[in-house]
């Protein structure tokens, strides 16, 4: 009788007792550092435009809409290339996918250092975006691929995490290069950084040793190391119909979606909303900001622990938690400003940065849950596809909308609701994750087209 794909995913996952205890874990560790020194360097790519709004915005006289277009068009094309790219990462092999796209990405960021106008700027920007699009999806893919499957929501809201702190760095450095030598410099450091990192993970990281790790950890598996073959053998129409047909999976990425909108946009006006409401300079306002996006990082590994520990024994207790992450967030942004300027305001908002990305490790333990580990790079880029095109993406446009016409302040008393209606969603994922986990179990493994 052949295995229910659960038993294989909870096999494939599981420790070996008879391998040597020194090798792998010390290699999966260094794959995870690595891969998250990455998506450091994503992220200070991505935020660092935040910093030097207030310098853009003087120097070639842009309103808060065209602002918030540069920093959108990032999140957009990860949202519509996240897919097929990561469908390519599974068949082509996610080690050199991650290579390419992260020197991609750090040459459009000294592209921007070299930009004249807003349209050269936009165009760089775009760049940026296609080196992004697939990095989240195939990163995370990798990074589960070579841990216990028990550990999934706390490596993955570390590793999602790596977004803030790579925001924090971005921002905070960003702010002080800008201040002292200009904003061109602090993005040609944020490329600096990147290209570092892409010769290190290009040195030290191979399709090869990731295959030998896995077929350790997974005890023989007939899973096991054998991802992208299996990913080639599977056609892409059987695999997007097979994502989008969950309903608990796609309540997971629309929650979690809607949560980060407010998140991405705080990120990107958090420095603005201190220059205008508390007189901060540029230099002073990015680090106050980057010490924000800290607590939301910090924020992201602490519920993500929280959640495996809780749902350890009851997993349906993630999206417990994934609710009161979301619902909590939502009562304490509205509060905080709608206050006046002030330390009771700053406490609010640390407080609800605490919890803002709070959502994204049980949203991807999830995602993992209810799929095969060959399409996982697929999946997750389902999840990035829809966190993009309806949070990340929109978020600091539509904040920067609105602040033309009532305010930037008055923006961001607004932003926060997404979070009530990511607590719908979750309630209503609930519902469905029982049946949909069963159904996975029992269903036949979709056709294959010949290698």
């Amino acid at each position: 009788m052949p295995r229910s794909r659960l038993a294989l995913a909870a096999a494939s996952a599981a420790p070996t007792p008879a391998a040597p205890a020194a090798a792998g874990p010390r290699y999966a560790w260094l794959v995870f550092a690595l891969t998250f020194a990455l998506l450091l360097s994503d992220y200070m790519s991505r935020q660092v435009l935040n910093a030097v709004f207030p310098l853009l915005k003087a120097e070639w006289q842009l309103g808060d809409t065209e602002l918030g277009a540069l920093g959108g068009v990032v999140a957009l094309m990860v949202g519509v290339l996240a897919i097929p790219l990561s469908l390519l990462a599974d068949r082509w092999g996610r080690v050199r996918s991650l290579i390419l796209m992260a020197a991609l990405w750090s040459l459009a960021t000294l592209g921007c250092a070299l930009a004249g106008s807003f349209g050269q700027m936009f165009l760089a920007r775009l760049c940026v975006g296609i080196g992004e699009a697939a990095y989240g999806s195939v990163g995370i893919a990798v990074v589960v691929s070579v841990f216990p499957r028990h550990l999934r929501a706390s490596l993955s809201a570390a590793f999602i995490a790596g977004g803030a702190f790579g925001s924090v760095l971005g921002m905070g450095l960003g702010g002080i290069l800008s201040a002292h030598f200009g904003w061109r410099m602090a993005f040609a450091g944020m490329a600096a950084f990147g290209l570092a990192m892409v010769a290190c993970y290009a040195l030290m990281i191979s399709e090869q040793r990731l295959r030998r790790l896995q077929q350790r950890i997974g005890a023989g598996s007939e899973e096991a190391g054998s991802d992208a073959a299996m990913a080639r053998q599977l056609a892409p129409r059987r695999i997007v119909r097979e994502l989008l047909t969950v309903p608990s999976m796609l309540c997971a990425c629309a929650g979690s979606a809607l949560q980060l909108l407010v998140m991405a946009a705080l990120l990107a006006w958090l420095p603005s909303f201190l220059a205008r409401a508390y007189g901060m300079a540029t230099g002073r306002a990015g680090v106050v900001a980057a010490l924000l996006v800290l607590v939301a990082g910090a924020g992201m590994v602490a519920c993500g622990a929280l959640t495996d520990r809780v749902a350890r024994h009851a997993p349906r207790r993630k999206w417990h938690m994934a609710i009161a992450y979301s619902l909590a967030c939502c009562v304490l942004l509205m509060t905080a400003f709608r206050l006046p300027a002030g330390t009771a305001q700053l406490v609010l908002i640390g407080a609800g940065m605490l919890v803002v990305g709070g959502c994204a490790g049980p949203a991807s333990a999830m995602v993992a849950n209810l799929t095969r580990p060959a399409i996982h790079a697929t999946a997750f880029a389902t999840l990035t596809l829809i966190n993009n095109l309806l949070g990340l993406a929109p978020g600091p446009f539509l904040t920067g909308v609105l602040a033309d016409r009532i305010g930037l302040t008055g923006a961001l008393q607004w932003i926060p609701l997404a979070g009530a209606a990511a607590t719908l969603l979750f309630c209503i994922g609930r519902r469905h994750y029982a049946a949909d986990l069963r159904r996975l179990d029992g269903q036949p493994m979709p056709h294959a087209v010949p290698a």
